[in-house]
């Protein structure tokens, strides 16, 4: 919420699309990327949609349309099998989708690649030393999915009586969250994201503390920095 009670709306420049969520889902569920449970999937999928939703991220069409794909691919692995004399027995309603996040998998590999070289080594290309690894290589930036994984599990933790609170007499500030969150960051190196929330006290103020984190990321004010292999989340000044 802002300062006069309306909802305060993201406007993202969110990069992760729905190939991208996709990814995630498969990568966090341990998912053969050629055998996917489309159903599973497809459950995860519109949960993440719905509280995207839920924290006032603007949900782009493509997110929509991928989720009508999955709904179909889920409709056609539900009927009968055709028959051996069917032309098509055999064909994996999901190929085409998979064919896709191979295709997408691979460029986004290669972007990545490029975009962490040295400004000289991707313009010019010219050979060098490899790097001495440091513990940082361990930490990486933390995708839009991870940040609301963890938002999932931090709401999944709390009991349901602790939000039986009357919302519309329940004044929380959006500009005084952002404020609390760099106060915070201020006097520490950084701390770990589900810190962040260990003092709200309902459902909305948690929305609206993450709201405000993703504010601050946005703006670049502050990094979400993860420990590869699913490892917590620690949130740092941006220096």
């Amino acid at each position: 919420m802002n300062d006069n009670g309306s909802p305060y709306k993201v406007h993202l420049p969110i990069f992760e699309g729905p190939l991208d969520l996709l990814l995630h889902l498969i990568k966090i569920n341990e998912i053969d990327i050629y055998d996917i449970p489309i159903s599973v999937v497809t459950e995860q999928y519109l949960q993440y949609l719905a509280l995207m939703q839920e924290v006032n991220i603007d949900v782009a069409s493509e997110y929509l349309v991928m989720a009508a794909t999955l709904a179909h691919i889920k409709s056609k692995m539900l009927l009968p099998s055709p028959s051996l004399e069917d032309d098509d027995a055999g064909e994996d309603p999901r190929t085409e989708l998979v064919q896709r996040l191979l295709e997408y998998q691979c460029f986004k590999k290669a972007a990545e690649k490029l975009s962490n070289q040295e400004i000289l080594g991707r313009d010019v290309f010219t050979r060098s030393e490899p790097a001495p690894e440091t513990e940082d290589e361990s930490i990486e930036e933390a995708s839009l999915f991870d940040l609301l994984e963890a938002l999932r599990g931090i709401l999944g933790k709390i009991k349901s009586e602790e939000f039986l609170l009357d919302f519309k007499k329940e004044k929380i500030s959006f500009k005084d969250k952002t404020v609390e969150i760099l106060e915070k960051l201020a006097h520490a190196e950084y701390i770990v994201l589900q810190d962040l929330f260990s003092s709200c006290k309902s459902r909305l103020e948690i929305i609206v503390t993450f709201v405000a984190m993703l504010e601050l990321i946005r703006s670049q004010r502050i990094r979400a920095l993860q420990l590869q292999n699913f490892g917590s989340i620690r949130i740092a000044l941006r220096t």
